[in-house]
């Protein structure tokens, strides 16, 4: 494998890493109605499992509502299932082709619960991104034991993961301090 097919790859799974937390963190409910919370469940519909945007319209008509609308009435029941299922702790009721999730206030204590969740969601990243860079690292030392590579492009290579190394890892961090204050703020 050529350096820059090296390079490439380890950004590509750095981007990959933090999609995922970034992703993780939408659905980290706060105190308002937020599509996010919902919209990536997978809900058993048609015999196959597929998410709730596929089967349903997800919108938050108030700041602590979000109203499902199944496209076809017989996933009223599949995807109450899943929201049931899911981790978000809120009980859906229905009212014939309508789900409403009511989005109650939360507490102090749960607050703080869910800004250790955001930590902990962007501490398992960078350690994801860190393992990354040190694949990455380990690819370009290979060909350069091959001969295939010069100490010197050796040395560039490894400065540039170590800076997509921190440019993921701000991203995450910048995103994990916003969900926090999100959280935090009453």
């Amino acid at each position: 494998m050529a350096l820059d097919d090296i390079l490439l790859d380890t950004e590509e799974k750095m981007i990959k890493s933090a999609e995922v937390v970034l992703n993780e963190f939408g659905r980290v409910r706060t105190g308002k109605a937020s599509p996010d919370l919902v919209t990536g469940l997978t809900v058993d519909a048609y015999g196959s499992m597929m998410k709730m945007r596929e089967v349903a319209a997800v919108t938050t008509p108030s700041h602590d509502l979000i109203m499902i609308q199944p496209w076809d009435a017989s996933n009223v029941d599949p995807i109450r299932k899943a929201i049931e299922e899911s981790r978000i702790g809120i009980t859906p009721q229905v009212d014939g082709k309508i789900i409403r999730l009511p989005i109650p206030p939360l507490s102090a204590e749960r607050r703080q619960e869910l800004v250790k969740t955001v930590h902990r969601l962007a501490e398992d990243g960078r350690v994801a991104i860190r393992g990354n860079r040190r694949n990455g690292l380990d690819e370009i030392k290979k060909i350069q034991k091959a001969g295939e590579i010069t100490e010197d492009q050796l040395a560039a290579a490894e400065k540039e993961i170590q800076k997509l190394t921190d440019q993921y890892v701000g991203q995450i961090e910048k995103a994990a301090t916003a969900k926090e204050a999100e959280l935090l703020k009453v």
